[in-house]
C-alpha cells in the first residue's frame, strides 16, 4: 500500500475500533476485506499502544518459543504455533512515515501473526493433528457455514 491519506487512516481507526470490540491484540487489513498489507495492533488494550504498520517487513527475526494463539479470523479456535521469539520491523506509519521498531514475546507474536494474514495464511494452516482434533468442531462448523454461502 502506497497511497497514504484521509482513506487509509479511516479504514486504519474502523480496523483498530473492531481489534477492540472483539478483545483482540491485532487485526490485518484482508481480514476486513480490504486488499492491502497492513495491519493495526495493540498488545496492551491502552489506547495509546494502538499502531498501525504499512507495508511492515522483517528485518530481523530471532529466538523461538512455542505458544497458543487464536485469530478474530476463526473464532474459538487455538493453535500451538511456533514463531521467533523477537523482531525488529520496519514498516510506514499513517503519514507515510518509515520507522523501524523491535518487539519480543508477545509484540513480536502479534506482528508475525498478522504479516501471515498479509501473505495470505491463517493460523488453520499451522496445526498440528492434536490441534486439528481440538478444534474439530469449530472446524467443522466453519466449513459447513462456508459450504451454505457458496450455495447462495
Amino acid at each position: 500500500m502506497t497511497e497514504f491519506g484521509a482513506d487509509l487512516e479511516k479504514v486504519a481507526i474502523r480496523m483498530l475500533e473492531l481489534m477492540h470490540e472483539a478483545n483482540g491484540v491485532g487485526l490485518a487489513a484482508p481480514q476486513v476485506g480490504v486488499s492491502a498489507r497492513f495491519f493495526v495492533c495493540n498488545p496492551t488494550g491502552e489506547p495509546a499502544d494502538d499502531s498501525v504498520c504499512i507495508n511492515p517487513r522483517f528485518t530481523e527475526l530471532s529466538g523461538a518459543a512455542e505458544q497458543e494463539e487464536g485469530c478474530l479470523s476463526i473464532p474459538g479456535a487455538t493453535v500451538t504455533v511456533r514463531r521467533a521469539g523477537a523482531a525488529v520491523m520496519s514498516a510506514f506509519d499513517l503519514e507515510g512515515k518509515p520507522f523501524e521498531v523491535r518487539g519480543e514475546d508477545l509484540l513480536a507474536r502479534i506482528w508475525q501473526h498478522e504479516n501471515d494474514h498479509l501473505d495470505g495464511r491463517l493460523i488453520i494452516d499451522n496445526m498440528s493433528p492434536t490441534d486439528e482434533i481440538s478444534n474439530r468442531r469449530i472446524l467443522k462448523q466453519l466449513r459447513g457455514e462456508a459450504k451454505a454461502v457458496r450455495r447462495y
